[in-house]
């Protein structure tokens, strides 16, 4: 049996789980407590009761309102007094219940047939997983377009972090999705971000790394000797401050934390990056207040640019910067004897033919940042 420990409200638990709905009468377990159960609260007399299930489990279930005593709802602290009958709906686990679609309001940049782009705001999750388990992206999408159910991924081809903005790409068939797949795979899509970073970044330059786990905490990416997997990022500095420096990144590749790590890797770690950022990085008052309002990593996905799977024709979307990143950018700005007021990027999708300002040829440096 799964053993964890749980905290509880007296008030914390739900009267409104209607037991008359549950069809299937084989789902409600019924159980009496036995007078050897006097005196124990709810929660640890089901923990006896039914071991074959994880305590965090069991108090889900009293705080979902789930668990009837002599038929009431009541708190897990509550004690019994032995003889009582207790029934249980037996729930499916979380992860079990993590692809079902949600109502959630979706900033959809572009949708046709074939595809759909969103712009993902900071602090949503895009893919179900252990503590977020449901509030995704993907269950917004399955709420949004019921189809993406028959879809792997309800057609999500590539990520953001929770607390990056920015442009994805959601496919609707699965020609699609395969399509897009395969321009991921041979590199075609193009992935431009804008971000801030600490420091006078001084040159553009391309950063080609091997990424893996970092052997210190499996919970981080790191660059790495060896094991890794190829990550390259080009960088183009857009304006510098005192402090800090407003550039645009190139995804070649599409590590997890790519941009994060090889800025960090850089000496150029991204400002509010809380798993891999510089924290003491000299800023004044103003600066350092713009970044806790930011509250994330100054990372935007500012431009998408991929062969549509239907037409072959190349599109480009752009996302302008959201008012958190563009706050910081207004403080940095003006703190440099800059006007404050930079250019809003307010177009939202439009169809491209030529290549657009970050051309292969401005790929082609001879400035490596980081080296194998």
């Amino acid at each position: 049996m799964e053993n964890s420990s749980f905290s509880t409200n007296e008030a914390d638990y739900n009267d409104d789980f209607d037991f008359s709905a549950v069809s299937d009468a084989e789902s409600i377990i019924n159980l009496t407590a036995d007078n050897d159960l006097a005196g124990l609260r709810l929660d640890a007399a089901l923990a006896k009761l039914l071991p074959d299930y994880s305590r965090s489990r069991l108090a889900s279930w009293i705080k979902n309102g789930a668990v009837r005593v002599n038929g009431k709802s009541v708190s897990p602290k509550h004690k019994l007094a032995g003889g009582e009958h207790i029934a249980v709906i037996e729930q499916a686990p979380t992860e079990q219940t993590a692809f079902e679609a949600e109502d959630m309001a979706l900033n959809i940049v572009y949708e046709d047939d074939a595809v759909l782009v969103v712009n993902k705001p900071a602090g949503l999750v895009v893919h179900p997983a252990a503590g977020n388990w449901q509030g995704t992206l993907l269950n917004g999408l399955l709420g949004y377009c019921p189809s993406l159910a028959h879809i792997p991924r309800a057609g999500i081809v590539h990520r953001l972090d929770k607390d990056t903005s920015g442009l994805m790409v959601v496919a609707k068939t699965l020609a699609a999705q395969n399509h897009l797949v395969q321009q991921l795979q041979a590199r075609t899509v193009k992935r431009i971000y804008r971000a801030v970073a600490c420091g006078i970044v001084p040159f553009d330059g391309k950063i080609d790394t091997l990424i893996g786990r970092d052997p210190h905490n499996r919970l981080k990416m790191a660059v790495v000797p060896f094991g890794g997997k190829q990550a390259i990022t080009h960088i183009k500095v857009l304006e510098r401050y005192a402090d800090y420096s407003y550039i645009e990144c190139r995804l070649e590749t599409g590590r997890t934390h790519q941009i994060r790590v090889h800025m960090k890797t850089a000496r150029h770690p991204l400002a509010g990056d809380a798993v891999y950022g510089n924290p003491r990085h000299a800023a004044s008052d103003a600066v350092k207040a713009a970044i806790q309002t930011l509250g994330r990593q100054a990372l935007h996905a500012f431009r998408l640019h991929f062969i549509h799977p239907t037409s072959q024709e190349t599109v480009q979307f752009e996302a302008p910067l959201p008012d958190d990143l563009y706050y910081l950018l207004s403080v940095l700005r003006l703190e440099s004897g800059m006007d404050s007021a930079l250019r809003r990027e307010d177009s939202l999708h439009q169809a491209i033919s030529d290549d657009d300002d970050w051309n292969d040829d401005d790929y082609d440096v001879d400035v490596v940042y980081v080296r194998d």
